[in-house]
């Protein structure tokens, strides 16, 4: 097995970037990228800290919840969770960040880089007064990079096919998985309790 671990071993495989997949990459948001991001009720944000540790973690809410403010800037609400903060955490120590932007139904994707803040200006957060769960602060990304990513991947996932979806049943529930892989009994015994607890948490949560 041989291990590639340079940029000329890479090239020697793969060989060079189509064309277009180099021209496609923008330095700010274009009205295209700009209409994606309104539309996209899901993005995930990765983010890595000092060490190089990396993390990812999915954000939703309602089509156009990320805000683009101008040709460079995004704003990312970060509501009341569970306070983990990892991506926060991350972005303290280390600003680059990483998104990808998803809209039901649509088989592309947003690709989104750049440089991040933690943000508590009241005028920021304003900006999301409307929302039933205000965020506590706001991630302010500065694009450095956008660019359209091709359909394949979810085209060969089937990701919004209905015919592929999995039954929920096919996996145990949320608070059975998590009471079976620690030893925290998060107040309650029974794994009836466990799920009502995780229920009530998200619910609260919002």
């Amino acid at each position: 097995m041989t291990k590639i671990d340079t940029q000329e071993k890479l090239r020697a495989i793969y060989g060079a970037p189509l064309e277009v997949a180099v021209s496609k990459c923008l330095s700010a948001l274009d009205p295209h990228c700009k209409h994606f991001i309104d539309l996209a009720p899901f993005a995930v944000i990765s983010s890595a800290d000092s060490n190089g540790d990396a993390d990812v973690s999915p954000r939703g809410d309602g089509p156009g919840f990320i805000k683009v403010l101008d040709d460079n800037t995004i704003l990312m609400p970060d509501r009341p969770g569970n306070n983990r903060v990892d991506t926060l955490a991350n972005i303290v120590e280390n600003p680059k960040v990483g998104m990808l932007f998803f809209v039901p139904g649509i088989n592309e994707t947003l690709r989104v880089n750049g440089v991040a803040e933690i943000r508590t200006d009241p005028e920021l957060l304003a900006l999301f007064a409307d929302t039933p769960k205000p965020p506590v602060t706001v991630i302010k990304v500065t694009v450095e990079e956008a660019f359209l990513h091709c359909a394949k991947s979810l085209m060969r996932s089937k990701l919004w096919d209905a015919s592929a979806q999995i039954d929920r049943k096919t996996l145990p529930t949320l608070g059975k998985m998590i009471k079976d892989q620690t030893s925290a009994n998060f107040e309650v015994g029974t794994q009836e309790e466990a799920d009502k607890y995780f229920a009530a948490s998200i619910a609260e949560r919002g």
